[in-house]
């Protein structure tokens, strides 16, 4: 019986090698190569077909001008800048006025302005105490934003790179005088000006009366030279100055 001890011992230690061998070789991990790659690092087929930077529209360069918002204390309108297919400035031409909404709209008019150009979109978000400005200066703002995408579209332009046949409309820069501001705005289409306008022009005394004989005959200057080379008109000099100035701005806004 005290021979047999071992050789039981022994018995029982083999089976339970055995054993644990045979557990072992249950959990050892699968090696073919499709059970490799998959425990590899791989991207995720959804990332890896995820499109780079989105198919967004772009938007054409120049100034384009948003449909007058009405509201229930007055109309909004935005005026968009866009250079290099992004909006650099934001601006309201319209905002409503008087009593209390020139408190409102001084207030949040800069605001909405600022995000604009932060947001690259009108998905900005209302200022708090002018819910109704600020939803009359986004549906503007859509509406400045869909044009300017028909102008940057390939649609808008020619087959045969002749430029583009989508009117659009730039305003120069504001040039100063002596009797005041002038700024020239002009709608550009197949790469020549259609129309010429003065948004501003010295007021006041004899300047209103200079100005109503000058502005049209500069306009149609304009419009007839296709560039700023155009004669100052006689009795206007500064306005005339200025107004050139203004009209090459906007000129260069447009390309040329």
């Amino acid at each position: 019986m005290r021979k047999s001890h071992p050789v039981r011992r022994a018995v029982l230690a083999t089976a339970a090698t055995v054993s644990g061998i045979v557990l072992l070789l249950s959990l050892k991990p699968a090696s073919d190569p499709g059970s490799a790659a998959t425990a590899g690092g791989a991207v995720p087929p959804a990332a890896a077909q995820s499109p780079q930077g989105g198919a967004a529209q772009p938007i054409g360069d120049g100034t384009v001008t948003g449909d007058a918002a009405q509201t229930q204390y007055g109309a909004v309108q935005v005026r968009l800048t866009v250079s290099g297919g992004k909006i650099t400035k934001a601006e309201a031409v319209q905002a409503p006025k008087g009593g209390q909404s020139d408190q409102v709209t001084s207030h949040s008019v800069p605001r909405l302005n600022q995000a604009t150009v932060t947001a690259q979109s009108a998905d900005i978000d209302v200022v708090s105490g002018a819910t109704y400005t600020s939803g009359g200066y986004k549906k503007s703002l859509q509406s400045a934003l869909d044009k300017a995408r028909a102008a940057g579209s390939p649609g808008a332009s020619g087959s045969d790179g002749a430029g583009s046949a989508q009117a659009r409309t730039v305003t120069g820069d504001v040039a100063q005088t002596q009797y005041g501001p002038v700024q020239v705005r002009i709608t550009v289409s197949g790469g020549k000006i259609t129309r010429a306008e003065a948004v501003q022009t010295p007021k006041g005394g004899q300047s209103d009366q200079v100005n109503s004989a000058a502005v049209p005959k500069l306009n149609q200057a304009a419009v007839a030279a296709g560039d700023a080379g155009i004669d100052a008109v006689s009795g206007a000099t500064y306005t005339s100055a200025g107004y050139k100035q203004s009209l090459q701005s906007a000129l260069d806004k447009a390309g040329g």
